[in-house]
């Protein structure tokens, strides 16, 4: 072997072990940490969207001290008041009156007085009765002013005030004490001596205005898991209207099919034989249905949403901004998630966009099912929006809002990270197109969207609320409903009303219907209404006159009238509606926003129904109104325990007014009716369970506005598709070469239960 050949080997063997030292190097290197980088919009807001913010748990403290020196009246703590006591029930934002607010953001007018709305329960005088004060200014409160007359035309009977925790927590008392006047039966039946079953309410309470008889459905409760699959077969009425507790009492008991005057009843034809008992056991953590246990280890992590250079939105108090967007963001005790002032590359689209109300109404062939009709807002939608999971309810880096709320107590409560927003990467085109013909190239650009984000626990149900904002000027505003389906006991010809789903278990069939606000101003607040169909016409072939051909065509119409536009829930509408400016946009067309539902509810409670006026807003998959002030919502937290004298009745706000070139207001009925199955044990999913609505650009710009997203995408066959200066996507592996800084998991949902 020569001398050159040996300093070829050498050279090689030093080239090998060099290139061996880097590959190592490099595998044991972590990645760099990803670097934030501000979001290129500037917010120019200067803190004009807190004439929105709800209120913190300072101001509500300042309104508690002020109604306790200034109402002279003895006040209890919400939290331990009795029936016949005074309390304040509620504090919350008194939001200002549209006009005023305008004229702030707008006109360079003066900042509205920022007020409470504070609802009272005055149980202790001669005339007991639900009062609202408006009170004001805060942070220094100075003044109060009664508004209940002005909002409802009187004062509010007190029989139609929500039942508070210390009321169920006595009725669950007084169950208990009638239980063990059944202790044989208990024990045949259930394995039980009672004080291991839960109950579960349910409502309207009764049959007229002023009762207040509510059913309760027994089951077998198990530590960690939902009892709401394990009923027993039991329920009891319970009569609470009296203002005193002691003149409680068990109305009525009903078992497997039959009724009984007492539990003592129960218990007499329990030993003289004349009761089928079905005889169920206790059931096991191990074994329950409807456990959520996992039930394999976990395996590996899935895909992670990360932002590389950081959030691409800002957040800044109760304001998001985002490529073009801003929205102010809110939070209702009641009625839940509620949005302001929502702009589009500075132009207003939506004034407001609120969350009304979530009713659900099923059918059993027991008395707790059958009855039960649940406005949610009465229990509090906002207020039972707990903290998100982050990584499961919101992508892990989301960003994480506290909500504060004061309600059944004169210390206010925070849900910590109860509220998310997010960029989410729908892994779908916003817009694509490949040429394969006259020139070579490729289009496109990515359906990103900004989502806001929570989600309210109703006992069983859990409904997940999104409100998206995209690229193309769009709205686009979804529900998914999850959590446990309740259910009854099965006996008799229970199939009638569902589906059977464990041993003794039915799945009883319900309606979910969810109520919408969307106060729209598109291009100002003058709008109109306008519909947009098709239909088809024979002609004569004009270059063949003795053939004929069907020519779709356009119907245009503008609806004048309320009546005109109030559009049964499940009868047909027109395919496009859309809210109108007076202004045109380049090529002629009235600057429009459409809505398009999505939707497949069940059939609305007969008009004939009692209490139907109570939920008349469900008549309607989409009603346009006059927006007037003191028509604010579509319904009242005192509608549930008195929806035979609604103290709101949105039927009344259809009265065939003009809705041409004026301010106006959607509202809208989303809903599906949900036959439960086997699949829904242990939870609902959410797969097939989302319904919502799209308010779309509608000749409202000159072209489709993503044109200007700083992510669209062109590379022509001419060009290198690998260059990072062509084609932005060839930029994402340098750019994305980063492993993103997660914070710890901590979790503190559990915390104001």
């Amino acid at each position: 072997m020569n001398v050159k050949t040996v300093l070829i080997l050498l050279v090689l063997a030093l080239a090998t072990i060099f290139a061996l030292v880097c590959v190592l190097l490099t595998r044991g290197r972590a990645p760099s940490t990803c670097q934030h980088r501000p979001p290129g919009q500037e917010d120019t807001d200067a803190g004009q969207s807190l004439v929105f913010a709800d209120l913190t748990p300072e101001e509500l403290l300042q309104v508690v001290r002020y109604l306790r020196g200034h109402l002279g009246v003895p006040l209890v703590d919400a939290s331990r008041a009795k029936p016949s006591d005074n309390c304040i029930a509620s504090v919350a934002l008194q939001v200002p009156a549209k006009a005023e607010v305008l004229r702030f953001l707008d006109a360079g007018g003066a900042r509205p007085p920022r007020e409470a709305l504070a609802v009272l329960h005055f149980g202790n005088q001669p005339d007991p009765n639900v009062t609202e004060y408006v009170v004001g200014p805060l942070p220094t409160p100075a003044y109060h002013r009664d508004v209940t007359v002005q909002k409802y035309g009187g004062k509010v009977p007190y029989h139609r005030r929500p039942i508070t925790s210390t009321e169920y927590t006595d009725i669950n008392v007084l169950i208990q004490r009638e239980l063990r006047k059944a202790p044989r039966f208990l024990a045949a039946c259930c394995e039980s001596d009672g004080t291991d079953l839960t109950v579960l309410t349910t409502a309207p309470r009764g049959f007229k205005s002023g009762d207040r008889a509510s059913w309760f459905v027994l089951f077998h409760a198990v530590t960690g898991t939902g009892y709401y699959l394990s009923p027993v077969g039991l329920e009891v009425l319970v009569e609470h209207r009296d203002l005193h507790f002691s003149r409680w009492w068990l109305r009525q008991v009903f078992y497997n099919g039959q009724y009984f005057a007492s539990t003592g009843e129960l218990e007499d034809a329990f030993l003289a034989n004349s009761l089928e008992v079905v005889r169920m056991e206790k059931p096991r953590v191990d074994t329950v249905l409807g456990s959520m246990r996992p039930r394999r280890p976990p395996g590996s992590p899935g895909p992670l949403q990360y932002e590389p250079q950081g959030p691409r939105y800002s957040v800044r108090d109760n304001r998001v901004t985002y490529q073009g967007w801003s929205i102010t963001f809110g939070m209702d005790p009641n009625s839940g998630p509620r949005l302001f002032d929502i702009r589009y590359r500075g132009e207003r689209i939506v004034y407001e966009l609120s969350l009304q109300e979530a009713l659900a109404l099923y059918g059993s062939n027991c008395p707790g099912g059958m009855s039960t009709r649940y406005l949610d807002g009465s229990f509090g939608i906002g207020r039972f929006a707990y903290e998100l999971v982050r990584g499961l309810d919101c992508p892990y880096m989301a960003t994480y809002v506290d909500q504060h709320y004061l309600v059944e107590s004169e210390t206010p409560k925070t849900n910590q990270n109860s509220l998310c927003i997010f960029e989410h990467d729908t892994a779908i085109p916003l817009r694509r197109h490949f040429s394969d013909s006259h020139s070579l190239y490729y289009g496109g650009l990515r359906k990103n969207t900004l989502v806001i984000r929570t989600i309210s626990t109703l006992v069983n149900y859990d409904y997940i609320w999104d409100f998206m904002f995209h690229g193309s000027g769009a709205v686009e505003v979804r529900v998914h409903a999850t959590g446990y389906i309740s259910s009854a006991f099965l006996h008799g010809q229970g199939t009638d009303y569902g589906n059977r789903v464990g041993p003794h278990t039915l799945g009883t069939m319900h309606l979910h219907h969810i109520h919408y606000k969307v106060d729209l101003d598109v291009d100002g607040q003058l709008n109109s209404l306008e519909t947009q169909d098709m239909a088809y016409e024979l002609v004569k072939d004009p270059w063949s006159l003795e053939n004929t051909i069907e020519r779709p065509y356009l119907r245009r119409e503008r609806l004048e009238r309320e009546d005109k536009a109030a559009f049964p829930l499940n009868a047909p509408m027109p395919r496009y509606l859309s809210f109108a400016s007076p202004k045109p946009n380049k090529w002629g067309h009235p600057r429009s926003y459409r809505i398009q539902i999505s939707s497949f509810a069940g059939e609305h409670l007969p008009v004939s129904s009692s209490m139907e006026r109570s939920i008349s807003w469900g008549r309607y998959k989409l009603a346009v109104t006059r927006r007037k002030e003191e028509e604010p919502t579509s319904t009242s937290i005192y509608n549930q325990n008195d929806p035979w004298t609604p103290t709101v009745a949105f039927a009344d706000f259809i009265d065939n007014e003009t809705i041409t070139n004026e301010d106006l207001v959607a509202w809208i009925t989303v809903g599906f009716l949900h036959i439960p199955h086997a699949e829904d044990v242990p939870n609902t999913v959410t797969v097939g369970n989302g319904v919502g609505f799209f308010l779309r650009p509608y000749n409202y710009f000159n072209e489709d506005p993503s044109v200007d997203s700083p992510d669209s995408v062109y590379f022509s066959s001419e060009q290198d598709a690998g260059a990072c200066g062509a084609n932005p996507l060839a930029c994402l592996p340098p750019t994305a070469a980063c492993a993103p800084h997660l914070p710890p998991f901590r979790y503190g949902g559990f915390v104001n239960l």
